[in-house]
């Protein structure tokens, strides 16, 4: 955050501050989203499914109020260097949560496709790589309200993880699939499922590189393994 007096009356610190509060509100409802969709496909639970779906909407919302709030916030105070790169993660974050909202109502809407025909026990195969998207997730929200470099770095390498799980998982449906060929589309929509989450963990990764950014003006979105 921005030294404390460094803007007059502290009206650039509050603005940022009231700013991050609505991010960590959208963050929160998001999470909440994605455990929803994931849960009423676990569970078969149609109604957590429709929560899900019906939830998007409030999450759109935030998210065009906080791209307008980090807006005017640059129009008044036109803020320079870290100051600067905070705003702008902050915006980026924005967008990065919005497009997770998008992933868990995706999975909610194929999750109730799923749950019109008999179970596919193959579903439970997914539980590890949510299990994984959702830890990196949560703490990549954490680096971002702790400011911590290298919790965020850390979560940037364990992406491989899910994108190894998305072709694990991938692969074994894809097979299962040619042998069962009355459940193609049941399989289909499982795997576009595994697609989503994959998607989930791509977008936990752009934060945690922007939260380096706005912390340490460092750019990370190509650091190697062990850099």
């Amino acid at each position: 955050m921005p030294e404390s007096g460094k803007h007059i009356l502290g009206t650039f610190n509050t603005a940022l501050a009231s700013l991050e509060d609505d991010l960590l509100m959208m963050a929160s409802l998001v999470e909440r989203n994605l455990r929803n969709a994931m849960t009423g496909l676990f569970t078969r639970n149609d109604d957590l499914c429709s929560v899900a779906i019906a939830d998007d909407e409030e999450i759109d919302t935030l998210e065009k109020q906080i791209d307008r709030d980090g807006i005017e916030l640059l129009r008044r105070f036109q803020p320079v260097a870290s100051d600067l790169r905070e705003v702008v993660a902050a915006m980026k974050l924005n967008n990065n949560l919005e497009r997770i909202a998008d992933q868990a109502k995706n999975i909610a809407k194929k999750a109730r496709l799923l749950n019109r025909s008999p179970e596919l026990q193959e579903v439970h195969s997914l539980q590890p790589m949510f299990t994984e998207a959702m830890g990196m997730y949560t703490d990549v929200l954490r680096a971002f309200g702790d400011r911590d470099t290298e919790l965020a770095v850390a979560i940037k390498h364990r992406d491989k993880n899910v994108d190894a799980l998305n072709v694990e998982i991938g692969e074994q449906l894809t097979q299962v699939m040619m042998e069962k060929p009355d459940r193609i589309a049941d399989y289909l929509n499982l795997i576009f499922i595994v697609r989503h989450l994959e998607r989930v963990g791509d977008h936990a990764k752009n934060i945690a590189e922007e939260v380096v950014y706005a912390i340490s003006a460092k750019d990370i979105r190509h650091l190697r393994e062990g850099r």
